[in-house]
C-alpha cells in the first residue's frame, strides 16, 4: 500500500476509534479521575487502546505495531485523563504515533 494510503486509513481509524467507537460511557469510564472511572478505568481504558490497536494491526497488516498502538494510546490517554496533557496535546501525540507506525510497516525504519 502506497505511504499516502497507509496515512490516510490510519487518519480514519483513528478518527472511528477516538470519536464514535469511544462514545460517553468509555470517555468517562477510562479515566480514573471521573465518578465510573473510579471503577471502571483499568477496564475501559486497555479496551479502549485495544480498539485502537485493533485498527493500527488491521490497516498495517502487523499485530505487533497493534500492540504498540494500544500501549502508546493507553498512555498519551492516561496523561490527558491526569491533565498532564492537553486535547491538542493528546492528539499530536496520537497523529506522531500513526505516522511512525507506518512508516515501520513500509520499512522506513
Amino acid at each position: 500500500m502506497p505511504s499516502h494510503e497507509m496515512l490516510f486509513w490510519l487518519a480514519v481509524g483513528h478518527a472511528l476509534a477516538d470519536f464514535p467507537l469511544q462514545g460517553p460511557f468509555l470517555s468517562e469510564a477510562k479515566n480514573r479521575n471521573t465518578a465510573i472511572g473510579k471503577s471502571f478505568w483499568h477496564w475501559a481504558l486497555p479496551a479502549h487502546g485495544a480498539i485502537h490497536g485493533g485498527a493500527v494491526a488491521l490497516i498495517t497488516g502487523s499485530v505487533w505495531l497493534g500492540i504498540a498502538e494500544a500501549y502508546a494510546h493507553m498512555a498519551i490517554d492516561y496523561a490527558k485523563c491526569e491533565g498532564w496533557l492537553s486535547v491538542d496535546a493528546d492528539q499530536a501525540l496520537h497523529a506522531a504515533c500513526k505516522v511512525l507506525w507506518a512508516a515501520i510497516a513500509l520499512g522506513w525504519l
